[in-house]
């Protein structure tokens, strides 16, 4: 069969619920993922053909897609602040904005701070976008990555490998006091930071049909009554864990910015910060211990 074929009938399929360019976006993943060939051959070789097992498994992917699964669940990579990642259904698919968080950090680490070996925790790893994307980024930190999750861990793990970087990753639930304990041997840490759930059930209706019909929930909702559970109890293992003068970093709902950053004033960290990211919503909160 024909690729340009085969990149038709993509279309064919699916531009009505994704839209033409984000068809063409997800063939050439395809493309580049299965069959390790470059956009632009497409347009060089109009007459490439493939064979019958290589068609087969472009349409058992055009099968996921009309039934909304993620792209980057059905090649089980995904790209983030440079690096490949494996995700599945274990893990939240990294976005964007946790590259605008990641990026933050490594600019406000001074040069003088690089060559001194950091101490970082990252709460909530999933993947470990975060935390594998700093210990690339910065060399000489020492790097602590938590979830309670064993199946996310296990992805993580292996994104470790695959990054070639140290992670210290450890099973715990920030909300129980017994996983503040464990984590008090490795107390005195220069940055922790959290992306944790943060969606609340209410906001459901705004989640597309196949972060909600895919994703893990785990990762992602929280109760309306109490949307500030796990951002209270990590500021609170903050105060106790974090050195003086270092620095809290959060990933947060954007309705929520204003009551997110008064946990962190109330807690006396100074230096608070909103930050909007290139969307223009409140996504990241920066904070500094005080004493």
């Amino acid at each position: 069969m024909l690729l340009k074929d085969l990149q038709n009938i993509f279309h064919t399929e699916l531009d009505a619920i994704y839209g033409k360019v984000e068809v063409n976006s997800f063939f050439f993943l395809c493309i580049e993922h299965y069959f390790n060939m470059p956009r632009i051959q497409l347009a060089l070789e109009p007459e490439f053909a493939i064979t019958k097992s290589e068609t087969d498994t472009l349409f058992k992917v055009l099968k996921d897609l009309r039934q909304q699964k993620p792209i980057q669940y059905i090649l089980g990579e995904t790209e983030f602040y440079g690096l490949t990642f494996k995700v599945n259904e274990n893990v939240l698919i990294p976005r964007p904005e946790t590259e605008e968080l990641v990026d933050l950090i490594i600019r406000s680490v001074t040069s003088s701070e690089v060559e001194k070996s950091l101490k970082i925790l990252d709460i909530g790893t999933g993947s470990g976008c975060i935390a594998i994307s700093l210990a690339k980024h910065l060399p000489n930190a020492t790097v602590y990555a938590l979830d309670v999750s064993k199946e996310a861990l296990k992805i993580a793990k292996q994104n470790a490998e695959i990054n070639s970087v140290e992670i210290t990753f450890i099973e715990g639930d920030i909300l129980k006091q017994n996983c503040h304990s464990a984590l008090d041997a490795e107390s005195n840490f220069d940055i922790v930071v959290s992306n944790p759930p943060y969606v609340r059930e209410l906001e459901k209706e705004e989640i597309k049909p196949n972060v909600l019909n895919n994703e893990p929930h785990l990762a992602l909702f929280v109760d309306n009554h109490n949307p500030l559970q796990f951002y209270k109890a990590i500021t609170d293992f903050a105060v106790n864990n974090l050195k003086q003068n270092a620095e809290l970093y959060f990933e947060i709902n954007q309705y929520l910015g204003k009551e997110t950053k008064q946990l962190l004033v109330e807690a006396n960290f100074k230096n608070v910060d909103l930050i909007k990211d290139l969307n223009g919503n409140d996504r990241m909160l920066k904070g500094r211990k005080n004493k």
